[in-house]
């Protein structure tokens, strides 16, 4: 049988299906070998999960499978398009048959890539069809030879990317551009290259393993491994496609697998014994020393605790533990004393916290040691033998008294000599002294009681050898009542009496206060004193409760008549002995309302008209309270029109300050100022008025005084100062101080000189100087004419 050819597209050479494919049946094998392994690339990270035996049994099946399967190309089902008809004739169109295209990627060459070839039946190899490509990659990645058919790849490919191309092909007549055939699919598949090498998504890897562990996925190769010898291993694993094969390619990454710490190791002491040296005046809760156990263990598994076992200082030493530092800190529960006790010894262990049971069998997880602590000897300060002395003393006892002994001592091997002494600090007033020596302390002042009843005070004990070193004792002194202070009104009594009282009623109700405090407590009696207590107005009731009260002996007071009454209140206490005072109750008269409750006690409101009313009252008061406000603002008007203090500079410098860089001028420093104020009285002065006071209130100068005693010069002075200061328009404030000075007008005895005295024979007679006094007598010797003073 002749097989017909059918019309239509088809591959160049043998082949019913009307598309050329590129390279042997070896080579297409290999492409489809290709194919299937991209496949099955996205399944490599699945199969570098299992386990490696598994794997290698996966990829053998693999490959069984393909090699099984044949690389021949089979037919496609041919698609079938709509009936097509040619103008001028007509004919029923044969399909386009198209099978796939493959191209393999990564194509380096320099020419391009051929793909494979379009043809048409009707083609006759005139050049009256011409070839189109259209659709993805079309003119940019794919071109056609619209003469031959012929696909060519431009630019390099890459799988990865885009795994295939879908394109549209029609064969055109070239005179009239009609279709020839209709238009069709086909798919350019790019074929898989090895050019990707295994990739590890999340490398680097990290991984912990404790030590000693048993196996695992990644298994140990040594063992016992010990994460003190080394903590921390890096491995580098590979992956490599194509089962491992020749061509193949590969990735690597690291994983860092590091040993976890278990509690393997003991603590260790690395000394047996320790030794410290403190001094004894370290104070309590101070750090003596500080220790640790060796343990290589980290973290939990390092934890320690320590405690002392045994020893002769279990009550004075404890340890503790810095958990920063795992270190054993030993403190001082108790003050040292160096001549009570001079070292301790101490056993001390270390354990840790935690303990592996599996590792017990390297050996007990703690450790013991010894630590021996050496107490210093130091200069220490005085001790008293009691930290508070008490005492006590009447406050009637004389200065001088002695109140009580303190005593201290050194408590050093030395035991030197104390000397006392009172923190005046703590006795500002100096009630006490204290001898030096032994002790003893005795009033320096009378006390009170009443003032303050307890001292607190400080002794100071310093020791003779070193004064630095001083210690301190505290006294607390208590001081003795006695009955020294007399009874007296409770409070000021605001006692008032109607003048309709009747006659027995209790007006006021008193009590007493008594700044001394007996034992048995206060027991007041009250009396009226001697004499009031035979008066007709009030009487006295002691309620025998240290109170009394105030009785009226008639009615009918009025305020006219005696406003105010005085009633003399005798008390006397319990002491022993007992003091009495006499106080006295003011008692006033009032105008009370129908229920006793005072509402007048003035008695000159009687001595006004009856007809004026208070209303009147405030009434004028309030007029006169309005005349002095205009008053007021009248004068303040008027000082406030008048011309201000102007001080002519040019005419009066008497006041100017005058200031030299030399040395002094001599007299010629006076005439800035007039000195003849300062010299003499006599002096006519000029009166000015003041313009700050009205003109018709002027003053004149006084005439001078010449032999008057000095008393009155001076204050008349002084009046003559105070009168032209108040008309001088220059003068200061009214407020402001004044101040002057003034030599006198000379000695009445005038000149004393003595020169030419003895040769003149002056009649002068200076027997007055004898009654001058006796600071004059000197001269009176020389200058009298008294035998008597001839030769004296």
């Amino acid at each position: 049988m002749v097989e017909k050819r059918r019309p239509g597209l088809r591959r160049s050479g043998a082949g019913p299906l009307g598309l050329k494919a590129s390279g042997s049946a070896a080579a297409r094998r290999e492409r489809r070998a290709g194919k299937e392994a991209a496949r099955n690339k996205q399944g490599e990270e699945e199969k570098m999960k299992f386990g490696k035996v598994e794997f290698c049994h996966f990829l053998q099946i693999i490959a069984l499978f393909l090699c099984l399967s044949g690389m021949s190309q089979t037919e496609l089902p041919r698609s079938r398009s709509k009936p097509y008809f040619q103008s001028g004739r007509s004919r029923t169109k044969r399909s386009w048959v198209w099978n796939q295209f493959f191209v393999l990627e990564e194509y380096m060459g320099n020419d391009p890539l051929y793909v494979g070839k379009l043809h048409s039946d009707v083609d006759k190899g005139d050049g009256s069809i011409k070839y189109i490509l259209s659709g993805e990659g079309a003119s940019s990645i794919f071109i056609i030879d619209e003469n031959t058919g012929d696909i060519h790849a431009t630019k390099r490919l890459d799988r990865e990317e885009q795994a295939y191309y879908t394109l549209r092909a029609q064969a055109l007549d070239r005179l009239t551009s009609k279709p020839v055939e209709p238009e069709s699919e086909f798919v350019i598949k790019i074929q898989d290259i090895n050019d990707n090498e295994p990739k590890f998504l999340d490398g680097p890897y990290t991984a912990g393993v404790p030590e000693m562990s048993p196996v695992g996925i990644i298994k140990t190769a040594l063992p016992n491994m010990d994460r003190e010898a080394k903590d921390q291993y890096l491995l580098v694993i590979q992956a490599k496609d194509m089962v491992g094969q020749n061509g193949g390619l590969s990735g690597t990454t690291s994983v860092t697998v590091t040993l976890t710490d278990v509690n393997d190791n003991p603590p260790r002491f690395p000394r047996r014994s320790y030794q410290y040296n403190v001094p004894e005046s370290l104070p309590v809760a101070s750090v003596v020393a500080r220790l640790k156990a060796a343990d290589a263990d980290v973290g939990p598994n390092a934890e320690m605790e320590y405690k002392i076992v045994d020893g002769d200082g279990l009550a004075v030493f404890k340890i503790l533990v810095d958990k920063e530092t795992q270190e054993g800190i030993i403190t001082i529960q108790k003050d040292l004393d160096y001549e009570a006790k001079a070292s301790y010894t101490l056993r001390i262990e270390a354990a840790n916290k935690q303990v592996d049971p599996r590792f017990l069998s390297l050996g007990p997880f703690s450790d013991m040691t010894t630590v021996k602590i050496i107490v210093e000897d130091v200069d220490e300060p005085p001790i008293f033998t009691s930290r508070l002395y008490t005492m006590v003393v009447s406050e009637a006892a004389k200065v001088g008294t002695i109140i009580g002994t303190v005593a201290a001592h050194d408590p050093d091997a030395s035991n030197s000599p104390v000397r006392y002494s009172i923190d005046r600090n703590t006795d500002l007033e100096r009630y006490f002294n204290i001898d030096a020596n032994s002790g003893v302390i005795t009033t320096a002042k009378p006390l009170d009681r009443e003032t303050n009843a307890v001292h607190n005070i400080t002794v100071l004990a310093m020791e003779s050898q070193n004064p630095s070193q001083i210690g301190r004792g505290y006294v607390a002194i208590t001081i003795l009542d006695i009955n020294d202070n007399a009874p007296e009104f409770a409070m000021d009594y605001e006692t008032t009496v109607c003048e309709n009282a009747e006659p027995g009623q209790a007006i006021q109700r008193i009590s007493a206060i008594d700044k001394d405090d007996p034992p048995s407590g206060h027991q007041f009696s009250f009396s009226l004193a001697g004499e009031a207590a035979n008066n007709h107005n009030f009487t006295l009731q002691d309620n025998k409760d240290n109170t009394a009260s105030i009785l009226t002996r008639r009615n009918g007071f009025r305020r006219q008549e005696q406003s105010v009454y005085y009633l003399p209140v005798f008390i006397v206490d319990s002491g022993s002995p007992s003091l009495s005072s006499t106080n006295t109750l003011t008692i006033r008269v009032c105008d009370c309302d129908a229920d006793g409750i005072a509402q007048t006690c003035n008695a000159e409101a009687y001595i006004l008209p009856a007809g004026l009313s208070t209303g009147a009252l405030i009434a004028i008061l309030a007029c006169v309270l309005t005349l002095l406000v205009l008053v007021l603002l009248i004068v303040t008007m008027r000082r406030r029109k008048k011309e201000p203090l102007v001080f002519d500079e040019e005419r009066d410098i008497r006041e100017n300050i005058v200031r030299y860089d030399d040395e002094g001028g001599g007299e010629e420093d006076t005439e800035a100022f007039d000195m003849a104020a300062l010299r003499n009285l006599n002096i006519i002065r000029d009166t000015k008025t003041r313009r700050d006071v009205t003109p018709e209130i002027q003053f004149l100068s006084r005439p001078s005084f010449k032999s008057i005693p000095d008393n009155v010069i001076f204050r008349e002075f002084i009046w003559e100062r105070l009168k032209e200061a108040d008309v001088d328009p220059c003068a200061p404030p009214y407020d402001s101080l004044q101040t002057y000075a003034f030599e006198g007008n000379g000695s009445v005895a005038e000149s004393l000189s003595s020169l030419d005295s003895i040769s003149s024979n002056s009649d002068q007679n200076y027997d007055y100087l004898s009654d001058w006094g006796p600071r004059f007598k000197r001269l009176a010797d020389m200058y009298g004419t008294g035998p008597e003073n001839l030769y004296s």
